[in-house]
């Protein structure tokens, strides 16, 4: 009788251990902790940084300046060597923030390039946007490059603070040109710094000339050093998106490395990226952050196309503006300890789409459903639970213009581009390229027409696209 109470106590035990415990590891599947508080998320974003740039692809040495802070990255997590992204600054950022492509963001036909569609709309749901109702608390330090009017700064599009740029570096130029016209055109002045918080209209601080752009970076790593360490304390987490204005033109290091590596300017400014990107990951280290936090580290496009910016794409052709690997292939190094697993390379297809549900997935957070969304998960892929990308396909733009598509290892490309004038060619025939025999992007399909076959795959991503494009319900825009 007593071995039979015994038992169907150890029974009742065994079924109550069963119910706490199963969530808890449902949880653990999804990368987040049932009760536990969600991870903090630092993404540090270049600007038109190349591939080869740093040590752990090939850079690095190589390039005038090691980059042992962003190398250990990689060896604390993974690293991807077929990250894509669009090829301007701002789709670029617009599809990072919105995991939807740039064309449906804010670029239309035969809209004016300055006009309304400049950035990113209003309805747009931003990652700050979708953090912000999971709690999260959201600062944007350096260029934001998505609008700049009343009502399209960050701080009306889900970031909590923000300081830095409205609009592009190369604005630094204008305060110190000698042949500067301010009455050209009522719209043309100079370039500040601008300051905000949420609720407030952001101010415009100091003129952005060449002096400032010397130290733009190191003020944009210490007010991100700040904010981590305001909120490493508060019951919220947070998420810091940390845009430095380097390696854009004009590439100017900090007085404190110029001249540092004696190999010029731009290994100047390697060097002091890596420095700075060693000084956030020091202070999540002091802070005991470590384990807590998602950190990225990648950049919005290929190399400068400016010759004398001597950006480096390692073995991939042309630069930003183009359609060819050397704009759309970025580093992408990601760090989640205990979660992601370390030292892991992978050539898998993702695009920087990617990052937007697969953010949402790592915090728990629901997807928009009125609109068509262009990224897919990755949680599972980059924790280790498989071995593939969830994307096997991606389409190709130049501004509003169509240029290809890429599925699995091959390209289509619609229409060529001249590598030094950047002068577009139309093509009796599109250019069809295997990225793996090929990765220069030298010798087109018709050199091999065995693999014909491809046409289909490659034409099928286009065709399902614009489909997709005539079925969103974003599309087209109202008032």
């Amino acid at each position: 009788m007593k071995s039979e109470k015994n038992a169907r106590w150890i029974a009742g035990l065994t079924v109550c251990i069963a119910v706490l415990v199963s969530p808890v590891l449902a949880a653990n599947e999804s990368g987040t902790q049932s009760g536990a508080r969600k991870p903090n998320i630092v993404l540090v974003l270049m600007d038109n940084f190349g591939w080869g740039e740093v040590g752990v692809y090939g850079g690095g040495v190589m390039r005038g300046a090691p980059t042992p802070n962003i190398d250990g990255i990689a060896a604390q997590g993974m690293r991807l060597t077929n990250f894509n992204v669009e090829a301007e600054c701002t789709p670029s950022r617009s599809a990072l923030l919105t995991g939807r492509y740039g064309i449906r963001t804010r670029q239309r036909e035969n809209s004016p390039p300055r006009g309304v569609w400049y950035g990113i709309t209003k309805w747009e749901i931003t990652l700050a946007e979708l953090l912000e109702k999971q709690g999260y608390v959201s600062g944007i330090f350096g260029k934001w490059h998505l609008g700049d009017t009343q009502g399209r700064f960050p701080t009306d599009q889900g970031f909590d603070e923000w300081i830095g740029l409205p609009r592009s570096s190369d604005r630094a130029f204008w305060p110190d040109s000698n042949s500067f016209q301010p009455d050209a055109h009522p719209d043309i002045r100079f370039a500040h710094v601008m300051s905000g918080r949420k609720g407030e209209e952001p101010k415009e601080l100091e003129v952005f000339d060449r002096a400032k752009r010397t130290v733009m970076d190191r003020e944009i790593t210490d007010n991100t050093l700040d904010f981590i360490e305001r909120q490493a304390t508060a019951a919220q987490p947070f998420f810091a998106f940390v845009t430095y204005t380097q390696t854009h033109e004009p590439v100017d290091p900090h007085p404190d490395f110029y001249g540092s590596t004696g190999h010029g300017s731009f290994a100047d400014v390697l060097a002091q990226t890596d420095t700075y990107v060693g000084e956030l990951l020091s202070k999540l280290d002091t802070l005991g952050l470590v384990e807590d936090t998602i950190f990225i580290f990648t950049s919005d496009n290929g190399r400068e196309g400016v010759p004398r910016s001597f950006g480096f794409t390692g073995p991939w052709r042309s630069g930003m503006f183009s359609p060819y690997e050397g704009s759309l292939r970025v580093p992408f190094i990601i760090r989640w300890p205990g979660k992601i697993p370390a030292q892991r390379v992978s050539n898998e297809m993702v695009h920087q789409l990617d990052v937007f549900p697969t953010i949402a997935q790592f915090v728990g957070a629901d997807m928009p459903t009125d609109r068509v969304l262009d990224g897919v998960d990755q949680s599972g892929f980059l924790m280790g639970k498989t071995e593939s990308s969830a994307r096997e396909s991606l389409v190709i733009y130049i501004g509003n213009t169509l240029f290809g598509a890429k599925w699995r290892d091959w390209k289509i490309l619609l229409k060529e581009m001249d590598s030094d004038t950047y002068a577009v060619k139309d093509i009796a025939y599109p250019s069809i390229y295997n990225l793996i025999v090929d990765p220069k992007e030298e010798v087109p399909e018709l050199n091999y027409l065995n693999d014909t076959w491809v046409d289909f795959p490659l034409y099928q991503v286009i065709e399902d696209h614009e489909a997709s494009l005539a079925d969103d319900p974003q599309l087209p825009v109202g008032d």
